[in-house]
């Protein structure tokens, strides 16, 4: 019997969510892809895990006793592999540093360069990310440490918090607000919206003010997966967006970017996987947070920007 660790992932998400649209949309991968390797897994093992109608999915007999058993090994799987990775990269001298664009902004620079003083040895392999991953490698485990922007799923995940970002809407010029200082959250609510390319559930309702809907759904019309991408949209009037602050450092023709008065701010911290923390890990942490403490006012800079300078970054 062949049976892949891949065909495993796809069960435990079907069974967890009880439909091959929502496991699609989490996995990232087509409806057709995933119910035909569900398929092929059944047949492999020659048992029905799934009754299936029009209008619901739901475990047999089988699939449950499967999904309880199944869990353990393939999690022991993932913590081996984790494990094995965190070796090589001991053995390489190297700490995986994960980030979204514009990483810890204005802190970032001084957070490496002091990390390479304490440790001229170690190579500092910084990964990007897109929107696709807010966590910047943090729930997938491929990063050690990570410049990561709050909230999002975090499960297993410990944070050091560096600065937070007021919150900024971007619309295109010739909107009916592009003329005013500020706006306030209820203004937003019936825009056309663009969202992230994710699915993460904590993620997307912060930057979609779910908050404020009292329960009703954000009208998104369009997903992006980069800060350049949005920024296109908004020009061509496809929507709104809500973004950081530091968004106003890159001018775009045709796009205003605007203060929410009165919308929480986004936390920008560095995060680590609880059960993988080296001493290299919380050497980096230990580092971040000095600069963090030694430099207030290029954290009070970031933390309540003048909106009239929206050209150039402060500097050290």
């Amino acid at each position: 019997m062949e049976v892949h660790t891949r065909q495993l992932q796809y069960f435990i998400a079907v069974a967890e969510e009880l439909s091959f649209t929502r496991a699609a949309q989490r996995l990232h991968v087509s409806q057709q892809g995933l119910s035909t390797q569900i398929k092929q897994l059944e047949h492999a093992m020659d048992v029905v895990l799934f009754s299936r109608t029009t209008r619901s999915v739901e475990l047999t007999a089988a699939g449950a006793v499967f999904l309880q058993d199944v869990r353990g090994p393939l999690t022991g799987l993932d913590v081996a592999i984790e494990r094995a990775r965190s070796v090589h990269r001991g053995e390489q001298d190297r700490l995986v540093l994960g980030a979204l664009e514009g990483a810890a902004l204005t802190l970032t620079e001084p957070i490496l360069s002091a990390f390479r003083q304490r440790h001229p040895a170690i190579t500092v392999e910084l990964r990007h990310f897109t929107y696709e991953d807010p966590s910047a490698g943090l729930v997938t485990g491929s990063v050690d440490v990570a410049f990561a922007r709050r909230p999002f799923v975090d499960t297993g995940v410990d944070f050091e918090p560096l600065f937070a970002e007021p919150l900024m809407v971007m619309v295109a010029a010739g909107h009916r607000l592009a003329g005013r200082a500020e706006v306030f959250a209820h203004e937003l609510l019936d825009e056309p919206l663009l969202g992230a390319a994710t699915t993460d559930p904590v993620w997307n309702a912060f930057w979609e003010l779910d908050a404020y809907r009292d329960g009703a759904p954000a009208p998104v019309v369009s997903r992006s997966n980069s800060l350049l991408e949005e920024l296109h949209k908004v020009a061509t009037g496809v929507g709104i967006v809500l973004t950081a602050a530091c968004a106003r450092w890159i001018p775009f023709p045709g796009v205003r970017l605007l203060p929410i008065a009165d919308a929480p701010s986004n936390e920008v911290a560095v995060g680590w996987r609880r059960a993988h923390e080296s001493a290299l890990v919380r050497s980096f942490v230990e580092v971040a947070r000095s600069i963090r403490d030694t430099h207030p006012k290029l954290v009070n800079q970031l933390q309540e920007p003048d909106f009239a300078d929206c050209k150039m970054p402060p500097h050290l």
